[in-house]
């Protein structure tokens, strides 16, 4: 249970900040700071980050050999502190090897994976101190996607575009070698999140490949020379960007679900307030699940679970796949850009 930091959840809530606990015997055991992003592969953990008026993030790590009993216990615990921070919490299901750029981020110093001695994982430099910095790879032909990936210029390709978020400044850059769709896409995305998440207020540069502007050398370092083109192709990326939108109910008191359109772009009317709905990117290693202000506790409760089973459902890889589930209001760029338009 989370009973020793129960009478701390109002500092949670007041304070800025990040904390992880280890899975132990059912029970949520909080480490010392100086152990954070050391994790070992058979266990689970719980790893709370609070931005303050920008939002927290509760994520949930499984380690490759932790068991079942210990992945669920983790997702008790971890719908045990969401209920506790009233629900407001996007959170995110990792599984070792298979974690988002964002979760790297929250470790500066990297993250080491343990079993008697052995460390590997990307190694993420960024400080999370400073403003806002993510890297996203804009892909695809008919089917165009951004997908956050690792901040550095080893992301970077001569055929496709990026997005570097800065905060305040949002550098749309294209390759030499990206087709029409991805330039029309990235200025499209960049615009997406200066007026969905900085309210219209930061200032977009494009930026042609062997143009690049200061801000992104102090970001991402000096240039070096660029891969030539990614070796997966655009083609290959229509594929794992397909996506298709369910409703899931209880309104019988039984779970169902209910396929409302299986090509993107999605209309944002289709997202009712009273439900929660599945955005399917299992293709892509990634499912998406929405939780309506309005649908009954429930619903909100067992969204993991319902995520859990739509995955064996659709003989998804589960310790591939990752979950993301988006309380209404807190919907990331990633879910919108699946939608016509979102306001």
């Amino acid at each position: 249970s989370f009973s020793p930091i129960t009478s701390h959840i109002s500092t949670f809530l007041r304070e800025p900040g990040l904390w992880v606990w280890r899975v132990e015997k059912m029970k949520a055991v909080l480490l010392d700071p100086s152990q954070r992003g050391i994790f070992y592969n058979g266990d689970a953990y719980i790893v709370l980050s609070n931005r303050g008026k920008n939002g927290s993030d509760l994520h949930m790590w499984m380690g490759e050999k932790s068991s079942r009993d210990e992945q669920c216990a983790c997702a008790m615990l971890a719908t045990q502190l969401d209920s506790f921070l009233g629900g407001e919490p996007v959170q995110h299901r990792q599984v070792q090897g298979y974690e988002s750029p964002e979760f790297m981020g929250l470790f500066p110093k990297g993250v080491s994976y343990k079993e008697g001695g052995v460390e590997s994982g990307f190694k993420s430099t960024r400080s999370r101190t400073g403003p806002v910095t993510h890297l996203y790879q804009v892909k695809g032909k008919k089917n165009i996607r951004a997908r956050e990936v690792e901040l550095s210029w080893g992301s970077f390709n001569k055929g496709d575009c990026f997005i570097l978020d800065l905060g305040e400044t949002i550098v749309a850059w294209s390759g030499t070698k990206a087709n029409m769709f991805e330039r029309q896409k990235v200025r499209e995305i960049a615009m997406l999140i200066r007026d969905t998440e900085r309210n219209g207020k930061a200032h977009i540069i494009d930026v042609t490949e062997g143009e690049e502007p200061l801000e992104m050398v102090q970001a991402l370092g000096p240039i070096p020379a660029l891969k030539e083109s990614s070796a997966e192709e655009d083609a290959e990326a229509d594929i794992t960007n397909s996506a298709s939108l369910y409703k899931v109910s209880n309104a019988t008191g039984q779970m169902t679900l209910t396929k409302l359109c299986d090509k993107g772009l999605f209309s944002q009317e289709m997202l009712e307030k009273d439900d929660c709905f599945i955005l399917d990117n299992g293709s892509n290693g990634k499912i998406y699940v929405w939780k309506g202000n309005g649908a009954n506790a429930e619903e909100k409760r067992v969204a993991l679970k319902v995520a859990d089973d739509f995955i064996t459902k659709m003989n998804y890889p589960r310790m591939r796949t990752q979950v993301e589930i988006l309380p209404q209001g807190r919907e990331s760029v990633l879910f919108k850009q699946f939608f016509k338009s979102w306001s």
